[in-house]
């Protein structure tokens, strides 16, 4: 009986130990290691909440910048509102905003057609790029491809001199062939190393002849710089034809002097001078929209530019403004009626249908 109940004991007591082990729980980490940790993360915490606080104050500036913004096109909508519903100011609006399309009209025809003549010479310069790299490859080319063709030549030699040999020394089955033999393993030996050496000839034949397949085409650096002088010549040649078909009016004057307001004023005279300053408008986009004899009006004006324009270094593409300031030429103090003429005007000094913005760099 005491025994029994020693042995019950024994075993609660290991089921104690047992259960305290179960129970027992990791160390905790030194205090040292938990304020480290600590700082660290409120560091990372103020570094976070420092950029998340300039990210906020850089949208509150760009928010007052478009508020200022909206309020002032706000005020030149109420501005032109008020000016359209009274006759003395809404004809001078008017007249304003048709100069100002003119000037655009303008601009927006000379821009397409340089981006046309750039896209053309682009594609030129691209295929002539490309034949020049393929004229530059052509010898390389051919002394790959020779030297590949000879390898192969070489290496099928010598299969053919090593299969000729095996098959004479397969007919040599008789015992007095012996020394025959012999001497056809030297020469089979001597036949196999060169054709070894002809195969790795072969093979650094072909990668050499696949690298230079692999090799990539050089990239198109742009337009040249005398494609961009000559196509920027042609520009200025049109702005002075579309210049030169207003001769006879200050359109382009008051047109500029519209670009460069922000709102409009009241220097167009009365009701009936705006209507009729608005007739020429019309006339003088009809004028400059026409494609009657453009391409031959350029030519001869761009031919001209040729002969006398200047460049301050080599890789200018613009003109200087005073070597191709206008010709005798091109003013007529008079038109045959009698009349006066405005005078023709330097497109590239005075930056006439915003050319500095069109112009090729």
């Amino acid at each position: 009986m005491k025994r029994t109940r020693a042995s019950d004991l024994m075993k609660a007591l290991r089921q104690l130990g047992f259960l305290k082990l179960n129970l027992r729980q990791e160390a905790p980490p030194p205090e040292e290691d938990r304020v480290l940790t600590l700082f660290r993360n409120r560091a990372e915490l103020k570094k976070a909440y420092g950029a998340r606080e300039d990210e906020i104050y850089r949208l509150k500036e760009r928010i007052k910048q478009q508020e200022g913004a909206t309020q002032r096109v706000q005020e030149m909508l109420n501005a032109l509102e008020t000016r359209l519903g009274m006759s003395d100011t809404g004809y001078p609006a008017l007249v304003f905003y048709q100069l100002r399309r003119m000037w655009q009209s303008g601009r927006e025809l000379i821009e397409q057609f340089v981006a046309d003549l750039a896209r053309q010479q682009e594609d030129r310069e691209r295929r002539q790029h490309l034949a020049e790299h393929n004229r530059r490859q052509f010898p390389r080319r051919q002394a790959v491809e020779k030297q590949l063709r000879d390898a192969e030549t070489n290496a099928a030699d010598e299969a053919n001199r090593v299969a000729e040999l095996e098959g004479e020394r397969a007919r040599l089955t008789r015992f007095w062939h012996y020394f025959k033999r012999r001497a056809l393993e030297h020469r089979i030996t001597e036949a196999v190393a060169k054709a070894v050496g002809a195969n790795a000839t072969l093979t650094a034949a072909r990668a050499a002849a696949d690298e230079l397949e692999k090799e990539p085409v050089p990239e198109f650096p742009g337009l040249s710089v005398e494609a961009r002088r000559a196509i920027n010549l042609t520009a200025l040649a049109y702005a002075e034809v579309l210049c030169a078909r207003l001769i006879k009016t200050d359109l382009v004057k008051l047109a500029r002097e519209a670009t460069q307001r922000r709102e409009c004023t009241d220097d167009y005279g009365t009701q009936a001078e705006c209507e009729a300053l608005m007739r020429d408008i019309e006339k003088a986009l009809s004028l400059i929209q026409g494609r009657g004899n453009i391409a031959q009006e350029v030519g001869s004006r761009a031919e001209r530019l040729k002969k006398v324009a200047k460049y301050r270094g080599p890789n200018d593409t613009s003109p200087t403004a005073d070597s191709i300031a206008f010709s005798e030429g091109d003013v007529l103090s008079n038109d045959p009626q009698g009349g006066a003429s405005a005078r023709m005007p330097n497109v590239l000094a005075e930056d006439t249908w915003d050319l500095f913005r069109i112009l090729l760099r």
